[in-house]
């Protein structure tokens, strides 16, 4: 998915994870294109946390009436050095991307897209789509990845059950089940939904920092209180997380994974290491799509466009916002 802010604020992220204690984390709320627009919550990134693990980017909506807030439009648009990861609880998405790859999200199925040296794909929710909610999040690739070429995958986990609850593992490992999709760092991802009153406890890695996304209910975590719709973030360390439902059923995402070590530059739907690379990427998309003259600076490959090729007859593609008048540099 797009980031369609007309003027997103550039991130530079770092791992921060030698806090203690149990952190909340506030969604603020993002239109996603014009009036008629459907919103999302964004919950990562933020001024005080950008990264947990490799997860660098969170948004969470509905569930929205397509028919009120358009759905899911979103055209052709790029991405460079991240995987993008979308989750669905209702609904289907159709997924197009110029490495080739035509393919439905729908509920319970993971589709993890990774963008490599750069890839192009659009979103649009399907025709028979009435109520529209799920998550999407990106993982930031490490370095030694980053100018891999892009490529595709789709998995529906089976489900793990127990006393009062189900879990979905779709990246990862927990609870004795394994995702076989390909992560370039050590990652966790998984839906858990919780009858009310229901308490679960699982291992987890010591090495990895947690999040926990809560779409339904009001659960407590390690004694903590998380509201609906906010991410609780759980620094490196713990051996293992107690999750209780309350008097709702619960419905969370529980991310996580081993601190990325690394700082990255993340401005639109790009994530980099530099300012120049940041610019360079934008110059080189505006150019493949026409719309602006590259520099003298940039190479553009007209059989082999960093961002590949789209079908005849699909909707034009989503520009990229104009870049800050100052340098990509990191927020105070």
């Amino acid at each position: 998915m797009s980031n369609t802010e007309v003027a997103p604020q550039e991130t530079l992220c770092e791992s921060d994870a030698g806090r203690v204690g149990v952190e909340i984390l506030v969604p603020r709320k993002v239109p996603l294109g014009g009036p008629r627009a459907m919103d999302v919550r964004r919950t990562l990134p933020q001024r005080q946390r950008s990264l947990i693990g490799a997860w660098c980017f969170l948004d969470h909506y509905g569930p929205d009436r397509v028919g009120e807030s358009g759905g899911m439009q979103v055209p052709r648009h790029p991405h460079t050095g991240l995987q993008t990861v979308s989750w669905l609880f209702t609904g289907e998405i159709e997924h197009r991307d110029s490495a080739g790859f035509h393919a439905a999200v729908r509920p319970g199925e993971v589709n993890l897209m990774t963008a490599g040296r750069g890839i192009s794909h659009s979103e649009f929710s399907t025709p028979g789509t009435d109520i529209l909610h799920g998550a999407q999040l990106w993982v930031a690739l490490p370095d030694r990845a980053r100018q891999m070429e892009p490529t595709f995958e789709h998995y529906r986990p089976d489900p793990l059950t127990g006393p009062g609850w189900i879990m979905r593992v779709f990246l990862g490992s927990i609870a004795g089940a394994t995702s076989p999709v390909t992560t370039h760092t050590a990652l966790l991802g998984a839906e858990i939904l919780m009858d009310a009153g229901s308490t679960l406890r699982l291992d987890t890695d010591p090495s990895f920092e947690h999040g926990l996304l809560v779409d339904t209910g009001a659960p407590i975590l390690d004694g903590h209180a998380v509201a609906k719709d906010h991410l609780a973030y759980l620094p490196v360390g713990r051996t293992s997380v107690t999750l209780e439902a309350g008097v709702e059923p619960l419905r969370v995402l529980l991310i996580g994974g081993e601190p990325l070590g690394e700082q990255i530059v993340m401005w639109w739907n790009f994530v980099g290491r530099s300012h120049e690379e940041i610019v360079a990427y934008r110059a080189q998309w505006q150019a493949e799509i026409g719309v602006e003259k590259p520099p003298v600076a940039v190479v553009t490959d007209a059989a082999a466009p960093r961002f590949g090729s789209f079908p005849a007859g699909e909707p034009a593609p989503l520009p990229a916002p104009a870049l800050p008048n100052a340098r990509l540099r990191p927020r105070d």
